[in-house]
């Protein structure tokens, strides 16, 4: 079958994009794959992709700019809105009326079978505009508590067009399942999967913890900072490396320089090998106040990572056995995450033996079961 994946933006650093680029990629193998991204803001994508999935752009940004009279962009504007609502499109700023227009008219004319939506937006117009030939898949990167009502309203109005929906846990599969009256003939759990391969391994010794993640209010890392510094006051050689971009990094330094602590905490920038990284240190931290699943985590277990993380709605408390592969604290529990840290910091067997199950834990998450699951649901979707 020919699938088409569609996401805002291809060509940029995130997790949602590398998740496709992964699923993709397996799917590649048997099947005839294409990502359709609504913007291109730079020439080559930040994710290298296999020549055998083309990349391609509803609306190119880095050559000559295509000239949109203002009564289509005024019509285009409006089509979008009276599908997609405000909240969704004030947090993506990819739904521009050149590529919503240019979406509009690949979905009247690809030939693929299905197309599988990235985010509530492109679910609600694919949903909205897709031909009955098509099949409509969408795709829920983050979970149904974290949109605001009037998404919510929208994806009731307007999701049980589709031909099903994948989320990335159990807990959002119930909360979706009574939101829309569907259960699992609509309604798929899917995680998402590793990038094939052997990632280098961790020695669990060198005295670095790490995070990674988007530097944004949700994964609040001045939380994260004050807890290290409990660390921090009993072992001043460990350090703390923070992976990611984004607009709060001058917060984090502010956090660090209050408590004293500016010399041990890293913010080490972007980076497109992050289980690499990962696998210089010796314990992943998460303190995101929300995950809609927690790849990071699953990154961390391949590289035979323990993690110590707030057990926040929804992915860390379905991925981690507390105890077992990692260590799960109350959410916002500050104290506490220092503390849990600390136990794993003075503690090297039980370090290594969380490791030694962490790794077996990733083993849940490989590209190949992850690849197999979706035909089986997509030939199912078929019938």
């Amino acid at each position: 079958m020919k699938i088409a994946f569609v996401i805002a933006n291809g060509y940029t650093m995130g997790g949602t994009v590398r998740t496709v680029h992964n699923l993709a990629r397996g799917l590649s193998e048997r099947h005839e794959v294409e990502i359709v991204s609504l913007v291109r803001r730079r020439v080559k994508p930040f994710f290298p992709l296999t020549d055998r999935v083309p990349l391609v752009p509803m609306e190119d940004r880095t050559g000559e700019k295509r000239v949109m009279s203002r009564f289509s962009r005024t019509w285009w504007e409006r089509r979008a809105a009276a599908v997609i609502p405000p909240s969704e499109l004030a947090r993506n700023q990819n739904f521009t009326p050149e590529a919503v227009s240019a979406l509009h008219r690949y979905l009247k004319t690809t030939d693929a079978d299905v197309v599988i939506g990235t985010r509530p937006g492109i679910n609600l117009m694919l949903a909205a505009w897709s031909p009955k030939r098509l099949r409509v898949i969408g795709q829920e990167h983050l979970n149904l508590a974290e949109h605001k009502p009037d998404l919510v309203k929208a994806i009731d109005r307007r999701y049980r067009r589709m031909d099903g929906l994948s989320v990335l846990t159990e807990a959002d599969r119930n909360a979706y399942r009574e939101l829309l009256g569907r259960g699992d003939d609509f309604l798929t759990v899917m995680p998402n999967a590793l990038e094939p391969g052997t990632p280098p391994q961790a020695t669990l010794d060198e005295p670095v913890i790490a995070a990674a993640g988007r530097l944004s209010p949700v994964k609040q890392y001045p939380t994260l900072v004050k807890a290290f510094a409990h660390v921090v006051a009993e072992h001043p050689d460990w350090t703390l490396r923070i992976y990611g971009d984004g607009d709060k990094a001058a917060k984090i330094r502010e956090t660090a320089e209050r408590l004293g602590v500016q010399d041990n905490v890293h913010l080490m920038g972007k980076t497109k090998d992050l289980t690499s990284e990962l696998s210089k240190a010796s314990i992943l931290a998460v303190s995101s106040k929300v995950e809609g699943f927690g790849m990071t985590i699953v990154e961390a277990f391949s590289v035979g990572l323990p993690v110590v993380s707030f057990d926040c709605p929804h992915g860390p408390g379905e991925i981690i056995e507390d105890g077992h592969d990692g260590l799960l604290v109350p959410p916002q529990d500050v104290e506490g995450l220092g503390r849990a840290l600390l136990r794993l910091v003075e503690n090297d067997e039980e370090r290594h033996r969380m490791g030694a199950h962490a790794l077996k834990s990733a083993e849940r998450y490989g590209l190949e079961d992850s690849v197999a699951r979706w035909e089986r649901f997509l030939e199912d979707r078929r019938r």
